[in-house]
């Protein structure tokens, strides 16, 4: 890991005015929490985007809500529902590639905070790409 660079910044302004041209940015089960924090995610994303290469990928993973609970459940429940990060992330200009099923629980009622879950609780995990 000797060519990893540890960076803490504001979520709406992620990215050193150096970063750039990057190849990958993950995103790994907290976008939730920007639903419920200062953050201006128009301009978080892109800013993400803009930090990539041509081509670039981001990777995010959340704990599914329910699709009409949208982007409201994440303060309480700890979820976002996946068609809102979605939209929210191809808005931006990424291009959306492909999603994964392998975090996937059916069982999860989605009602429930993910901390105090019954079941295993239901994630997704989403491809987007900078267009070249």
């Amino acid at each position: 890991m000797s060519n990893v660079v540890q960076v803490v910044r504001p979520f709406d302004d992620p990215a050193p005015p150096e970063a750039g041209n990057l190849d990958l940015v993950t995103f790994f089960n907290f976008y939730h929490d920007t639903t419920y924090m200062p953050v201006d995610r128009a301009k978080m994303n892109r800013a993400i985007l803009a930090a990539l290469k041509p081509g670039g990928l981001f990777l995010v993973t959340d704990w599914s809500a329910k699709p009409e609970d949208g982007a409201t459940v994440g303060k309480t429940l700890h979820r976002i529902a996946e068609h809102s990060l979605r939209e929210e992330v191809e808005a931006a200009g990424f291009e959306f590639v492909e999603d994964a099923q392998f975090l996937r629980h059916p069982e999860d009622t989605r009602e429930t905070v993910i901390f105090k879950n019954p079941t295993p609780v239901d994630e997704f995990a989403l491809k987007f790409r900078k267009p070249l």
